[in-house]
């Protein structure tokens, strides 16, 4: 099992540690070196075991680098980053979810293993697996293991119920991720089951997160404020110190990615309202999405235009700028506000709320007084 991935990342060429978000940065001229001896099965070259060495303690002197390293080939697209859904099934019911209903669909082994094949081929160095709660997905460890041996740096995110699972601690263990992304939905038993509808969830997360961090997996967590579960925003934040994980907030309840809107009632009260200029994104163009069918898209949110990678292929990729081009743009009510340059949501997450029926007020921070319309 390698070591060691060297790769070629938007313009540069990166070296980088499984299970460690820092990496190095090398030159053009290196990465062909390295290309080369690991092609040959020549000994890591000496110029790069000092610096893994400081790095990562790692001892590569007089390793073969076939065995190693990991090299990438330089891929005909620039997509460095990607999310895949792995499905959209969950074995809990929290009402503020953004999938909606939470159909348990998804590909055979054979289309997921090309997906993810394709995947590597565009680029993508940086793999979020999501869900649904990808953990409970039976190929789970199957899709995992390949994008790991593809050479892919993984992000999961999770809600934690099975990371005590024996299999999965196991794989996560000997296949690190780089981050374990948690939500935290509550501080207490009562409000965690409550927001979660499933009794034994808050034992389940606990018995997770204490799963995982004894085996010192980097774990980080996503705190969920919602309606349900505001007055214990100090107490979570205070759990998560406890537990001496690093944190982010999301605390913006939005529609369904199809544009239902009864997920906007758990909006929290007191929170929602602190989103900063949105300057635009690199969805669509060095970044995409991936659902359980292997359709493609810019993001998550946005998958009114979707690509069929597994008929497509590679190539496919190539009309996801365009989309990405198109979906910004200011349109409906938003096209003819002078304060649009000011907003802090993108068009295609506007558009979702618009489809829901949602009150200007819940996505527009100009609104009621300051917005114009045409």
């Amino acid at each position: 099992m390698h070591r060691l991935i060297v790769s070629p990342f938007l313009g540069d060429y990166l070296v980088l540690c499984p299970g460690d978000s820092k990496g190095l940065k090398v030159p053009g001229h290196r990465y062909i070196e390295l290309h080369q001896a690991a092609a040959d099965g020549a000994r890591v070259p000496a110029w790069l075991c000092g610096p893994v060495h400081r790095q990562w303690g790692l001892d590569l002197q007089d390793q073969n680098a076939g065995t190693a390293l990991l090299v990438r080939d330089e891929p005909p697209y620039e997509y460095g980053r990607a999310s895949y859904e792995v499905n959209m099934a969950c074995n809990w019911e929290c009402p503020h979810c953004y999938l909606g209903l939470k159909e348990d669909a998804g590909m055979a082994w054979a289309d997921r293993e090309r997906v993810l094949h394709l995947l590597r081929d565009a680029g993508v160095l940086w793999l979020q697996i999501t869900g649904g709660e990808p953990t409970i997905d039976r190929q789970f460890p199957a899709v995992y293991s390949l994008a790991y041996e593809l050479g892919m740096m993984i992000e999961v995110l999770t809600n934690g119920s099975r990371l005590h699972n024996p299999l999965i601690l196991s794989l996560l263990t000997e296949r690190r991720p780089y981050r374990l992304t948690l939500s935290l939905y509550g501080a207490t038993e009562a409000s965690y089951d409550r927001l979660t509808q499933r009794r034994g969830a808050w034992k389940s997360f606990r018995r997770g997160v204490e799963a995982a961090l004894e085996v010192d997996l980097p774990v980080e967590f996503s705190v969920i404020v919602t309606r349900d579960n505001e007055h214990e925003i100090d107490a979570m934040y205070a759990l998560a110190k406890s537990y001496g994980v690093r944190t982010r907030e999301y605390d913006h309840m939005t529609p369904t990615y199809f544009g239902s809107g009864e997920t906007l009632s758990t909006q929290a009260l007191t929170r929602g309202s602190r989103r900063g200029v949105f300057t635009g994104c690199d969805a669509g163009h060095t970044s995409l999405h991936v659902d359980p069918l292997g359709m493609a898209s810019i993001c998550k949110v946005a998958r009114d235009k979707q690509i069929p990678l597994l008929t497509e292929g590679l190539a496919g990729l190539s009309q996801l700028g365009g989309i990405a081009d198109r979906a910004l743009l200011r349109q409906g009510g938003c096209s003819g506000c002078r304060l649009s340059e000011q907003c802090g949501t993108c068009m295609p997450l506007a558009q979702r709320y618009r489809q829901a029926g949602a009150p200007l007020g819940s996505y527009c921070q100009h609104a009621p007084k300051e917005v114009t319309t045409p």
